[in-house]
């Protein structure tokens, strides 16, 4: 049985010379070809039986929100994650937001969490001694390389199928 998954993102390119060799490493979904990004919404398991009409319903959703300038401003930790954290957070929380009232069946992160903080993974480390070194070798790396400034002007609809990540369809926010 294949394994089908999908996510829909803000692709954040800029930080890919910064963050790539670390999530090549420490990223599994780097290695599937998943590039830097923000999470909108993942696992994404709406029901797209009709694709055309699925496709429109998400363009108009998305158009009716905001693009954005933010930053990538520091690393920082939660859980098992090391992350570059997005400022403002507010717009991305609002696209997460307008997602999950729309898809209700789809909760960002299967509902696992209470709060979602807007993110790029930088690694997903297997042990605590792991994560320490990680973050000293991101230290060195990134002095003089943030913040990191993007524009988010679209959302990504990624699909993995058979072991990779690809982009399925991109929706403008508003400009």
């Amino acid at each position: 049985m294949t394994m089908q998954e999908a996510a829909l993102v803000v692709l954040v390119p800029e930080a890919d010379a910064l963050v790539g060799p670390f999530r090549e490493k420490h990223d599994p979904s780097a290695s599937q070809g998943m590039l830097a990004h923000i999470t909108i919404n993942y696992p994404f398991k709406p029901n797209r039986a009709d694709s055309q009409s699925f496709f429109e319903e998400l363009g108009h959703l998305f158009s009716a929100l905001p693009s954005t300038k933010f930053s990538l401003t520091e690393l920082r930790e939660m859980s098992d994650t090391l992350y570059l954290a997005v400022e403002p957070e507010r717009p991305f929380k609002e696209l997460i937001e307008a997602v999950a009232r729309m898809y209700p069946e789809s909760p960002l992160y299967g509902g696992v969490f209470d709060e979602v903080i807007p993110h790029v993974t930088v690694a997903e480390p297997t042990t605590r001694a792991e994560l320490t070194d990680i973050a000293r070798e991101f230290d060195l790396a990134s002095k003089g390389r943030l913040p990191i400034h993007g524009f988010a002007d679209e959302v990504w609809l990624m699909d993995y199928e058979e072991g990779v990540w690809s982009q399925t369809a991109s929706f403008s926010l508003a400009t």
